[in-house]
């Protein structure tokens, strides 16, 4: 309990807009009850019948059940978490990017989907800082970014996984059909995945144009739903996290794998090949269902909790938010992954990789060259100058 001897009047005002901001639970008592020795004890947010005269006596206000706790946690392992992710998802992410916009050759569909989750990726990350910073300290950035960010968020969080989802479509179409799917592949690859998945992830943002907003003298940026209706919003949108974000792609990631290693387990020759191709085919089902499958689990029991379908208590709803917490960095951990599984682990990504990099560096010598030649020719200040530059 927390004890307050002058009780200012919009601190009740707040605790209402909080409720209706976070999802609290509203108890059914009234919001003040008159005990013995003058004292009053805040029970809920319904009733508001305090009149100024009241300010010097005492308030008891009930903390929310684990919320000290885990927003002291929140406070330095989201940002160090989300600093992390940042940093590998730039430099993978950037890397697949660069290696793929130096390519001269005609790009196959595997190019083409590696260029599509890398940029999806990419552009997820970019919010994380702004996020490390809320959870560190509170919103700084005003209300424009708070709704931008949440649709950056939110566009590229399910392009992401449904992009997971067309590479296992194309695989399996290219293993199990491999002799007439080159028509399909291409189709899938050119303009299905625009239809299929940039357009329903950019109609998901239409929540983030509606809702979000900064609030609390702008230090909040949340999605903020009508009071009335909040804890019906909150549900349904979670519910749509889970079906479009692991659900469906989940179930076509599954799928389309079960069968490919169905498929390569058949016949003996390459034996090798097969191995590898297995191998690969379990850790990218692994990887996909470690990363998603723990924080929608965590998503999910917590609205069970928000409905009253499982009793809550306070000791259950602190581990449901931590762990939603940790689970959700897991999650993110997965835009890092998604180079490694679905370009560093090729042979040919990698040849080409190496390829890019040669040729680079063989640019840069030639650059440096040039340069020295210029600068010999050249009077002794331009010499010097060209000198400086080149070795900055």
């Amino acid at each position: 309990m927390v004890q307050i001897k002058s009780l200012d009047l919009s601190l009740l005002s707040y605790i209402k807009d909080s409720s209706r901001i976070f999802g609290f639970k509203q108890p059914s008592a009234p919001v003040c009850q008159t005990e013995e020795g003058g004292e009053f004890r805040y029970s809920d947010n319904n009733t508001y019948n305090i009149s100024e005269e009241f300010a010097e006596l005492d308030l008891f206000i009930p903390e929310p059940c684990g919320q000290l706790l885990s927003s002291n946690f929140n406070k330095v392992f989201l940002p160090t978490v989300y600093g992390i992710i940042f940093i590998l998802g730039i430099v993978g992410n950037g890397l697949v990017i660069a290696v793929m916009g130096y390519q001269k050759k005609v790009k196959t569909m595997t190019d083409k989907y590696r260029v599509h989750l890398s940029v999806a990726d990419l552009l997820f990350v970019l919010t994380l800082p702004f996020w490390a910073v809320d959870a560190a300290k509170t919103w700084y950035f005003g209300g424009f970014l708070c709704v931008s960010v949440h649709v950056i968020y939110t566009l590229n969080l399910y392009s992401s996984v449904l992009i997971l989802a067309f590479i296992s479509l194309d695989r399996y179409l290219a293993i199990v059909h491999a002799t007439n799917s080159q028509a399909k592949r291409k189709l899938l690859a050119n303009k299905v995945i625009y239809v299929a998945v940039w357009l329903p992830a950019a109609i998901l943002t239409v929540p983030d144009l509606v809702f979000a907003r900064s609030a609390d003298s702008r230090t909040i940026c949340q999605r903020i739903y009508p009071g009335a209706s909040s804890l019906i919003w909150t549900v349904v949108f979670r519910f749509q996290h889970i079906l479009v974000g692991f659900v469906l792609p989940g179930l076509v990631i599954l799928v389309c794998y079960c069968i490919i290693i169905s498929k390569l387990s058949q016949g003996a020759k390459g034996q090798v090949l097969k191995k590898k191709a297995l191998k690969t085919t379990v850790i990218l089902i692994i990887c996909f269902f470690g990363c998603w499958l723990p924080y929608c689990t965590g998503i999910f029991l917590d609205t069970l909790i928000m409905l009253d379908v499982v009793r809550s208590s306070c000791q259950l709803q602190q581990a449901v938010e931590t762990w939603i917490s940790i689970t959700e960095a897991l999650a993110y951990f997965h835009c890092c992954l998604n180079p490694i599984l679905y370009a560093f682990l090729g042979v040919k990504f990698n040849k080409t990789a190496r390829s890019t990099l040669t040729n680079s560096s063989k640019s840069s010598q030639k650059v440096t060259l040039m340069a020295k030649k210029r600068g010999q020719i050249s009077s002794v200040s331009t010499e010097s100058e060209s000198s400086s530059v080149l070795s900055s």
